[in-house]
């Protein structure tokens, strides 16, 4: 009799462990390495996303993960280049149309020669903008611009920077 008790208590099981083990909703649905991804507007193509490696997750909130890096090239009107985005990791989620990058992230303007740098910025396909609430540089010629965060349009051709700061020249009408 002692011995069938034990053996009872041996075959138990934690009804939670049972319950992760079977929630299929957490795991990645899809896997795709090397990808390229073209975004379009009006079946005008407006971007392209290029990453090493992917997982798509169908949960609660659907999301594109890219935890090798990215890179993402914005084109004019004919598809030249205009600016790029680049960062060691990035999360889309699809519903909403946002895309986080994440650890060292550079925005380029490619017609102008200026670089941002950020370790957090958001990418909003619904407004076409770029924005960060952290530590931003920007390079451009002769001139560092330092800020608390920034918002710019997606090609990061005109941005406003929160609490700027750096070495920079300011064109002043010298009229009296």
């Amino acid at each position: 009799m002692i011995s069938f008790m034990m053996m009872l208590f041996a075959c138990e099981n934690d009804i939670k462990i049972i319950n992760s083990l079977s929630q299929v909703d957490s795991m990645p649905v899809e896997f795709a390495r090397d990808i390229e991804v073209y975004y379009s507007d009006s079946g005008k193509v407006q971007a392209c996303l290029e990453s090493p490696f992917m997982t798509r997750n169908e949960d609660n909130e659907s999301y594109i993960e890219f935890s090798d890096g990215f890179k993402i090239v914005f084109f004019d009107s004919v598809l030249n280049p205009k600016s790029e985005i680049t960062a060691n990791y990035g999360i889309s989620f699809e519903k909403k149309k946002i895309m986080e990058a994440k650890n060292n992230v550079v925005v380029k303007n490619i017609e102008k020669g200026e670089q941002l740098e950020t370790e957090h910025l958001v990418w909003d396909r619904n407004k076409k903008t770029i924005y960060s609430e952290v530590f931003v540089k920007i390079t451009r010629d002769d001139e560092v611009i330092y800020g608390d965060g920034l918002i710019s349009d997606q090609n990061f051709e005109y941005y406003k920077i929160k609490n700027a700061s750096g070495e920079f020249h300011i064109d002043t009408d010298e009229e009296e």
